[in-house]
């Protein structure tokens, strides 16, 4: 190397050896198939979703890049030029990581950055800080890489929390919008909820607290560890209003406890054993199940709690026209109740079941009964059964079995609040209810 500089080779060598040492580390970063980084490009009203799968393989191909191809460049490079400065290694180091392509790593970073704003951004942002936490000791070997990276970290850092702080706002702001026609779960419901789950997964939690903590030093103000916890607690609550109002928006009151129960058990169910569920607590969940059975019997209440007096005992029942009457106004009351439900929807498979059996154990009795004991067809009906009554008990039991199907969100068997636990509830409660109309006496 002395002999070198005193020849005024050094420079010329180190020009070689760059342009050799590039074209290298290019032709491996070439195999990774890279050309995603140079043609990702974001608007604040693309999602980015849209390049989800990039971003999860851009986090293995930097750190493949930055782990063993450029600390291979940079130990050999020190090799080589052992007996030069240190300024004069390092620059040379980042030269050839500069060419190598490095900088096109933190140009994909930026245009995620400047994606739309949502909740699935939030993610992929702690995924981008998550990679680039990881390497954080590799990027000092060269302040430019060192200085790209603390800008991109700067602008995820600030891209999370301006999302994170809005997320209450945003369930709220979607109080405005309709609920599902058929009484299901509205899609904001179980968003909310999975994403809620997924902020206080180990995955996550860790690099959000982080990220948050960061900011807020940044702000020159105490960051503490509630903060987290307590602004999911926060969304929730908006989304339990969000409940609330749109159940007001119903314009039939068995539709709007229909949705209510389904809602207050979707909650119950699927988020005890859960990170949401122990963040609200046994008693918030203990709540929604009492609610999902209060709704469930004013439901049955409200739409077919009418219909077992409609075959009362208590008139005198030997005129055949009068047991005729009565039959046909049930029969009436049943179809326009059950078209009118045709479409409604319980979300829960298991629930669904026990609240359809529910239907069937307390109308089917009755009207087989009253029809066994009353109705007497005419010559001409036993002749032709087609003018008979419309409806056999067999025939109710089977519409009634067919009530709330088309599921929306799938099955959730594996809920620890048990489907059966409850029912056993609302059993009683509609029991009670039927028992106290004449024809089930």
């Amino acid at each position: 190397m002395e002999i070198l500089s005193a020849n005024n080779m050094l420079d010329k060598c180190i020009y070689i050896y760059v342009g050799v040492r590039s074209s290298n580390a290019r032709t491996v970063l070439r195999a990774l198939d890279l050309d995603y980084l140079e043609t990702t490009s974001l608007s604040e009203v693309d999602s980015v979703q849209s390049v989800e799968n990039h971003i999860d393989q851009w986090g293995i191909d930097l750190e493949f890049a930055v782990k063993h191809l450029l600390e291979l460049e940079c130990t050999l490079c020190n090799d080589v030029f052992q007996n030069v400065e240190l300024d004069v290694r390092t620059d040379c180091f980042a030269k050839i990581a500069a060419r190598a392509g490095i900088s096109d790593f933190i140009k994909f970073g930026n245009a995620i950055t400047e994606g739309k704003k949502d909740a699935v951004k939030l993610l992929k942002l702690l995924d981008i800080f998550s990679a680039l936490n990881n390497l954080r000791l590799d990027f000092n070997r060269c302040s430019e890489i060192q200085s790209q990276t603390r800008d991109l970290v700067k602008k995820v850092v600030n891209g999370v929390c301006e999302i994170f702080w809005d997320l209450s706002v945003q369930v709220e702001l979607q109080r405005q919008s309709s609920p599902p026609n058929d009484g299901s779960v509205p899609r904001l419901v179980s968003f909310v909820t999975n994403y809620c789950n997924q902020l206080l997964d180990d995955s996550y939690k860790p690099i959000l607290s982080q990220v948050l903590e960061i900011d807020w030093n940044w702000r020159r103000e105490k960051f503490e560890d509630g903060f987290l916890p307590n602004e999911i607690s926060n969304i929730m609550k908006a989304l339990e209003l969000n409940l609330e109002t749109w159940a007001k928006t119903y314009k039939d009151t068995a539709l709007s406890y229909l949705f209510s129960m389904n809602n207050h058990w979707y909650l119950c169910s699927t988020l005890q054993g859960t990170k949401v569920g122990d963040l609200m607590g046994d008693s918030w969940l203990r709540q929604h199940e009492e609610y999902t059975q209060y709704y469930a019997t004013a439901y049955f209440r409200e739409s077919w709690g009418k219909l077992p007096a409609l075959l009362s005992d208590q008139e005198d029942l030997t005129a055949t026209d009068l047991v005729r009457k009565r039959i046909k106004t049930f029969s009436e009351a049943f179809e326009g109740t059950y078209r009118k439900q045709l479409n409604w929807v319980v979300f829960d498979k298991g629930l669904r079941w026990k609240m359809c059996q529910q239907l069937v154990q307390v109308l089917v009795p009755i009207y087989r009964n009253y029809v066994n004991s009353y109705y007497m067809p005419s010559v001409e009906e036993v002749a032709s059964p087609s003018k008979s009554v419309k409806y056999t008990a067999e025939r109710l039991e089977n519409m009634l079995s067919s009530l709330f199907e088309k599921p929306k969100l799938g099955k959730y068997d594996n809920a620890k609040c048990t489907t059966t636990h409850l029912i056993g509830k609302i059993k009683n409660g509609v029991m009670s209810h039927f028992s106290s109309t004449p024809a089930a006496a």
